[in-house]
């Protein structure tokens, strides 16, 4: 287990500052938001954060996340620069991994046709990412027509890109149902790229998918939601995977407290619950 703060955990915190503070809470690494790279990139070059990284002998462990990866049409443009940025950095800040984020965009559309063209965007990014070194990990979401952990297989089939894999995300496997912990446990190793370790409850039926309905689903440290967390870390751990272990907090509740308290207090449950 390389163990790794999530930038949502830490959520209004920029990256100089998670950099430390992954430090001094006993981090090997962290996994940066697409959101604080961008604004960091703004005024600073890569190599400055990475700098700041050696200096407090941290890790780049993953990217999150370029998202909205079924765009088409102008939008397909916006995302394949979005791409490249983020690949350029990576390489600098030596992060192995950035995320990927299909979501709803194409639900208008028959599934099979949203399918290809979300598989032929990801092909096209992870030509881009092989020429810079980066491997992609893809995050099925809860309430997105893609969401169980067959049909992410499915597409990293249909992509067929050596440098496509799969994050293992406790709480959107769990909420987007039609995945088990068995199924987790029945993995090949070598395609799981990284671990959410997360806990929450599903939505109510009765209610739709929002930002603000996630909120209130995911703002539950470990232990206090509904998921088999221990059924889960030990699925995990039954592939043989041994790799980024990131700790995700999603939680405005959260985010209120000393956010030193946050990183500490997830790494630790990380730790006990994955060992």
């Amino acid at each position: 287990m390389i163990v790794t703060m999530h930038g949502l955990s830490t959520m209004h915190c920029n990256c100089a500052t998670e950099v430390r503070l992954a430090a001094e809470t006993e981090y090997e690494g962290i996994e940066f938001l697409e959101t604080k790279i961008f604004r960091y990139l703004e005024h600073f070059p890569a190599s400055d954060l990475k700098a700041l990284l050696d200096k407090y002998k941290i890790q780049a462990r993953c990217i999150n996340a370029l998202k909205s990866v079924e765009r088409i049409g102008d939008e397909r443009e916006d995302l394949l620069k979005e791409c490249e940025t983020l690949c350029a950095a990576a390489k600098v800040l030596e992060c192995p991994v950035i995320q990927l984020v299909p979501f709803e965009g194409l639900e208008h559309l028959p599934y099979e046709e949203s399918f290809e063209l979300t598989c032929k965007n990801i092909g096209d990014i992870a030509d881009i990412g092989a020429k810079y070194g980066i491997r992609f990990q893809l995050e099925v979401i809860a309430w997105a027509p893609i969401h169980t952990l067959q049909q992410g297989l499915d597409v990293i089939d249909r992509v067929g890109k050596d440098n496509v894999g799969m994050v293992v995300d406790f709480w959107h496997l769990y909420a987007g149902e039609g995945t088990t912990p068995d199924d987790v446990a029945r993995l090949d190793k070598n395609i799981i790229t990284g671990v959410h370790f997360c806990d929450g409850v599903k939505i109510p039926r009765d209610k739709p998918w929002t930002s603000t309905t996630e909120l209130d689903c995911r703002g539950y440290l470990a232990g206090e939601g509904e998921i088999p967390v221990k059924e889960w870390c030990a699925a995990v751990k039954s592939t043989g995977f041994d790799g980024t272990w990131s700790s995700e907090l999603l939680s405005s509740k959260h985010w209120e407290w000393d956010l030193w308290d946050v990183a500490r207090k997830t790494r630790d449950q990380m730790l006990e619950y994955g060992s």
